[in-house]
């Protein structure tokens, strides 16, 4: 059955897949057995889907009706590929600016950088498929409407998409604490794609081998560290500021 933005029952997830519904993430309860689930699982094997394997309580506080143990959330944006944007800009005869979100799971922060993300001119932002925030109502909300405007592209291999843009010509440029480089000493107005990381672990390292470029936003408080929304903007206005 559908309730809001999800849809609970094994079986009613199961030809949700099959209409080829945009899936957000799957809940399945533990230790789920039977025919049923056996075959929710086959039709997940064939789909890039994310799905997560949690204990009953965190699904009965979603709902008390009979979800038989599985919730999928259905997207409330329209997914892109990142290739198609690319070419779309290239072929608009534009400079890429792309933001890539490492694993940001706080919703608001992720509407509040998208909101600065399309008042900034960023062409698309990039997430992995697992590990980011559910843009659910709450993410569109503050992001004042921005992700039904700017391209999102949930990739399935984040490493596989940076080394795609690295080699279709942008400088791929990391901003986080641990190196010396400020944001003013890169030149931003060539082709690029900026990666920020989640606030409690950052940017992980197997992206940061992948990067041209390391930057830092300099401090002088003595909290020495910003929220990534807030950084990001800072990121994102260094670029116009080069730009314009």
């Amino acid at each position: 059955m559908k309730e809001d933005n999800h849809i609970f029952g094994i079986h009613a997830v199961i030809e949700a897949i099959k209409a080829g519904k945009e899936i957000e993430k799957i809940l399945i309860q533990r230790g789920l057995a039977g025919q049923l689930f056996n075959d929710l699982r086959k039709v997940l094997q064939g789909t890039e889907i994310p799905y997560q394997m949690v204990p009953p309580e965190k699904i009965n506080r979603i709902t008390k009706k009979n979800h038989q143990g599985v919730i999928a959330f259905v997207c409330e944006i329209e997914y892109f590929k990142a290739e198609d944007i690319l070419h779309k800009v290239f072929s608009e005869g534009k400079t890429p600016l792309v933001l890539i979100l490492d694993k940001i799971t706080d919703v608001r922060n992720f509407g509040a950088i998208a909101r600065t993300a399309e008042c900034s001119g960023v062409d698309m932002i990039i997430v992995p498929q697992r590990g980011s925030a559910q843009l659910n109502a709450d993410a569109i909300k503050t992001s004042a409407g921005a992700l039904h405007t700017i391209p999102v592209c949930r990739e399935y291999n984040l490493k596989e998409t940076i080394t795609f843009l690295k080699e279709s010509g942008l400088q791929i440029v990391a901003c986080h604490e641990k190196t010396e480089k400020l944001i003013y000493d890169v030149d931003f107005t060539v082709p690029t794609a900026i990666i920020m990381g989640s606030e409690d672990i950052g940017i992980s390292a197997e992206y940061l081998k992948l990067c041209t470029d390391s930057v830092k936003i300099p401090m002088t408080g003595k909290i020495a560290s910003l929220n990534v929304s807030v950084a990001t903007g800072v990121m994102l206005y260094e670029v116009i500021r080069q730009r314009l």
